[in-house]
């Protein structure tokens, strides 16, 4: 049996056939969103991603040698109590809050947040596999997250929880796109890194080229967002004690520029009683997790 995953981005839609018990990846596509951002009204192009959305699970569907038995679509955004369409998303993907996906596609169809997803593609599938309490973090334009307690996806009230790029990490910097100020997003998220680099970049990939390349500022301005993630970090390993810590996102892609720094500042704030320290990992899955976990919380949801 297979289940289909789906991916709903701002720049591109994934998608995956997935053998349900083995998690093997059997077919993967790709198919650019093309969202117009920041509309106040529905976008004139919110029908070409719907459409595209269709094609992909129809396209999927034909591809499958078995029957599909689940479908699960992950994107950002807050998912309604039952999780069958993302109920808040503002600023991005005009269309998107209150548009029933199963109601679309004549088929029950579970929604889930695009975090959540990346935390579930981990626990199903990669490097958190076999562990009951984890957090995730996904590093990229904004800092996202879940929590798994106990083998669960943790949602909460509002299926919000996991919005950990939320938390302050330096209460007097500005606010975050929630009202929080000095958010771990603002400290690290890409699309404060012309601001915090005071113009002299535009994407975290410049900033660490100028880092490797020795530029003081550059350095001084990456350590500090580090400093940031581990004092975040260790905070979520107080409240939620978990057996292992996932980064993921295009962040993660300067593997040791961040895992070796980040090591020095968590030795300075992770408490560690009996001097055991929470491993942190980097995630098994890349682009394609969303579409993944996506199908791993349909698996979880579905049968």
């Amino acid at each position: 049996m297979n289940a289909i995953g789906i991916d709903l981005g701002g720049t591109w839609i994934k998608g995956v056939l997935m053998d349900i018990e083995t998690g093997e990846i059997i077919r993967q596509l790709y198919h650019p969103t093309n969202d117009e951002k920041d509309r106040g009204e529905a976008s004139p192009d919110a029908a070409h991603w719907q459409q595209a959305v269709a094609e992909a699970v129809a396209d999927l569907r034909v591809q499958s040698a078995s029957p599909v038995k689940v479908v699960g679509l992950s994107a950002p955004g807050l998912p309604n109590d039952t999780n069958q369409c993302i109920a808040f998303m503002p600023g991005r993907l005009s269309g998107l809050e209150g548009f029933y996906w199963g109601k679309f596609l004549n088929a029950p169809i579970h929604v889930v947040n695009d975090a959540h997803a990346a935390l579930l593609a981990e626990s199903r599938f990669g490097v958190a596999k076999g562990h009951k309490n984890v957090v995730m973090l996904t590093l990229g334009t904004g800092v996202g997250g879940g929590v798994l307690i106990d083998g669960k996806l943790y949602q909460g009230n509002f299926q919000r929880a996991g919005s950990l790029g939320h938390i302050t990490v330096d209460a007097e910097s500005d606010r975050s796109i929630v009202g929080q100020p000095g958010s771990l997003e603002n400290a690290i998220g890409n699309a404060t890194i012309e601001k915090r680099s005071m113009g002299r970049f535009t994407s975290t990939y410049q900033l660490l080229e100028a880092v490797k390349q020795g530029d003081y500022f550059a350095q001084w301005i990456w350590l500090s967002s580090v400093q940031k993630l581990a004092v975040g970090i260790s905070a979520l390993m107080n409240c939620f004690s978990p057996d292992l810590v996932v980064l993921g996102g295009g962040i993660t892609q300067a593997e040791d520029e961040l895992l070796l720094p980040l090591a020095g500042f968590m030795n300075l704030y992770e408490w560690r009683p009996g001097g055991r320290a929470t491993p942190i990992k980097l995630a098994q899955f890349g682009d394609m997790a969303g579409a993944i976990g996506a199908a791993s919380f349909a698996i979880q949801s579905g049968l």
